[in-house]
């Protein structure tokens, strides 16, 4: 072997940054595993479809980013955030969803991720967000940025809607009634007791000026059904 060959086989490669992918649809995780793997600086460590399954594959992995939805086949993707950021606070985490941007992303924000970008952004806005957040910026629509950037200090987002009133624990709560889920399967999948969670029942019901659970469970189908 000649003196050059060694020497271009001892020069060390670049260190890929390593990317956690957590959505409970298998075609998006497909889908931004294929978007991945044509970037050289970029590589899937592992994928999670679950919070459970999330935390797992992220104490497995290492990973230098989290791309996360918020709705999970288990959990809830803000709870995830909390969770992940109790036990590392240098990953980088990005929110990819279909939700509203205008109700979730500060509220993602607070828990600690470092975007929100929607799941129908194209292929290079989202490695775009990818790479923004690797440089330690935070990453948003102009839309949103704007919102914010002409917020005043401790003020709340203009123009709250009625939904925007609740708390990130009660929109969990509510955006699962809308999928259905019962306060029990509810209170299990957010490690709460059913005491608990029919005290958010009330809250939201006191919040949406909703009469009865009839009323809270029609209103929650059909948020879920215009957001999902």
């Amino acid at each position: 072997m000649s003196e050059s060959q060694v020497t271009q086989s001892q020069v060390t490669q670049p260190q890929k940054c390593r990317i956690l992918i957590v959505d409970d649809h298998p075609v998006v995780r497909r889908g931004l595993r294929a978007l991945v793997q044509d970037e050289a600086d970029l590589e899937i460590c592992g994928e999670a479809e679950s919070t459970e399954e999330a935390l797992q594959r992220f104490e497995e992995t290492t990973p230098d980013v989290i791309v996360l939805d918020l709705t999970l086949k288990s959990g809830h993707g803000l709870t995830l955030i909390h969770d992940i950021r109790s036990k590392n606070d240098k990953v980088k985490i990005l929110v990819s969803s279909m939700h509203d941007e205008m109700l979730f992303a500060e509220r993602v924000l607070r828990a600690g991720a470092m975007g929100y970008i929607n799941k129908q952004a194209s292929p290079e806005k989202i490695i775009g967000a990818i790479r923004q957040i690797l440089r330690g910026e935070i990453y948003l629509s102009s839309r949103m940025a704007n919102r914010l950037l002409h917020q005043s200090p401790g003020d709340s987002l203009p123009e709250k809607s009625t939904v925007e009133r609740l708390t990130d624990r009660e929109l969990q709560v509510f955006q699962m009634i809308g999928q259905g889920l019962s306060t029990k399967k509810i209170a299990a999948e957010l490690s709460l007791s059913h005491k608990t969670v029919e005290t958010h029942r009330e809250k939201i019901k006191a919040k949406l000026r909703l009469k009865n659970s009839t009323e809270l469970g029609r209103d929650a189908t059909r948020w879920a059904m215009e957001n999902g």
